[in-house]
């Protein structure tokens, strides 16, 4: 038995993705907005972070590095859900979805080309405000270690997990759920524990929190920087609950986008 040939699967993966690469390409607004929002948000909390340093002292240098953690890794996932969730719209943007669903792409090669361009919008985003806050605020999130590449797949695997459940809102309720793809991850954010620790969070909302991976991986990640240890316990739990994730989401993408072809949805999705 001859293996599959997965060239051509490779080729309209790529197909896609160099669509979106090309508008990049062509315009430098574009490329600036990728890394504005992390840069900006990098540069308020760093200076809060230096203001805590010179007022507390040490405990202050303490607090200020994982608020500088909480955030460079919180954009980790709001950067991936965001760079998946707007590759989509910018399909139904320019009248499109319904072309690519008359080429050969099958869905799945659809969700692994704009997880491709999520990774890549996610990179471009991220690295310089990690590099501006190493030579801004001599805050060095490498020093975590190997365990900051676990940090940053968990992290991504939950953005797309939130992303896939706004495309499948998208393709149920057409363009009045297009805002969800700026704001929704911003509803999870309290309960994530990007700044404190979990247990500052009343009780009753405790079990909410360690639903989420996210919390699971900030709580490592202060592990890692207060106390120099891996909380494995932690991490092992975060991709656990993002197979959970991943698989509800791609459960609900699944049926909704089989609701959108039988009905026609396709094709008029955003008029």
């Amino acid at each position: 038995m001859r293996p599959p040939n997965l060239k051509p699967m490779f080729r309209r993966i790529w197909g896609l993705m160099y669509r979106h690469l090309a508008l990049y390409r062509r315009s430098w607004p574009r490329m600036l907005e990728l890394a504005y929002w992390p840069i900006l948000q990098m540069c308020i909390w760093g200076f809060t972070a230096r203001f805590l340093a010179a007022r507390l002292g040490n405990p202050g240098l303490i607090a200020g590095a994982t608020l500088l953690g909480g955030v460079l890794l919180w954009e980790v996932t709001l950067r991936s859900q965001m760079g998946m969730s707007i590759s989509f719209l910018e399909e139904i943007w320019s009248r499109n979805l319904g072309h690519v669903f008359v080429s050969p792409l099958r869905p799945f090669e659809l969700i692994a080309a704009l997880i491709g361009m999520s990774i890549i919008r996610m990179l471009l985003g991220v690295v310089p405000a990690i590099l501006l806050a190493w030579g801004l605020y001599a805050f060095n999130l490498f020093t975590l270690g190997p365990v900051l590449i676990l940090f940053f797949i968990n992290l991504m695997i939950m953005g797309w997990a939130v992303a896939l459940g706004v495309v499948s809102l998208i393709l149920r309720h057409g363009a009045g759920a297009e805002p969800l793809a700026w704001g929704v991850l911003f509803g999870l954010a309290p309960f994530s524990a990007v700044f404190y620790p979990v247990s500052v969070l009343p009780a009753f909302v405790r079990p909410l929190s360690y639903a989420l991976p996210t919390t699971h991986v900030f709580e490592g990640m202060r592990g890692a920087l207060l106390h120099g240890e891996v909380l494995w316990g932690h991490l092992a739990a975060a991709f656990g609950l993002n197979l959970i994730w991943i698989a509800g989401a791609a459960w609900l993408f699944t049926r909704q986008f089989h609701a959108a072809r039988v009905s026609g949805a396709l094709i008029n999705i955003g008029e």
